[in-house]
């Protein structure tokens, strides 16, 4: 049987090797260390960053800095920022990456899948073509063909253009 080595899943798996943080949204647009934290993008009401553990590559998300689990707790100016951002990632994704498709949504609540239930962020998941192969259904493993800081580089190089 081959074997596929991904040392870095460790630090998802690992409980305790994580970072005791609260709210990863909240506390790192606190930090001001973009890069490091995958932020690509600052808007007044919003902002963007890259899945540190991404379904596919180009997986991002975009977040209000406004701190609560409910969309319907967003104000209007929150909601149109948000999705502006989201038509403003489709447009780099699509620039940099050529993807055939997303998947673009929203979990909201435990058991719709949030794992950061307490801070609602929209999904945006470039898709290809034949990108769900074996490894995930049988090898319970995602084959995610491109660093997470090339993948950054290069759509923050398309985003300040």
């Amino acid at each position: 049987m081959d074997v596929l080595h991904a040392p870095w899943r460790m630090k998802y798996i690992d409980k305790s090797n994580k970072e005791k943080i609260d709210c990863i949204f909240c506390e790192f647009i606190k930090e001001r260390e973009d890069e490091k934290r995958l932020i690509l993008y600052r808007g007044k009401k919003a902002f963007i960053m890259f899945n540190a553990f991404p379904y596919n590559p180009g997986h991002l998300m975009v977040a209000p800095y406004h701190h609560t689990g409910n969309y319907d707790e967003l104000n209007q100016e929150e909601i149109l920022e948000i999705n502006l951002l989201v038509q403003k990632c489709l447009k780099a994704l699509k620039k940099t990456m050529d993807p055939h498709g997303f998947n673009i949504g929203i979990n909201m609540g435990k058991v719709a899948g949030a794992g950061f239930e307490d801070h609602v962020h929209v999904h945006i998941v470039p898709r290809w073509e034949g990108d769900t192969n074996f490894m995930p259904v049988v090898g319970e493993t995602k084959v995610i063909p491109e660093a997470l800081d090339v993948t950054y580089r290069k759509l923050k190089e398309a985003w300040e253009e």
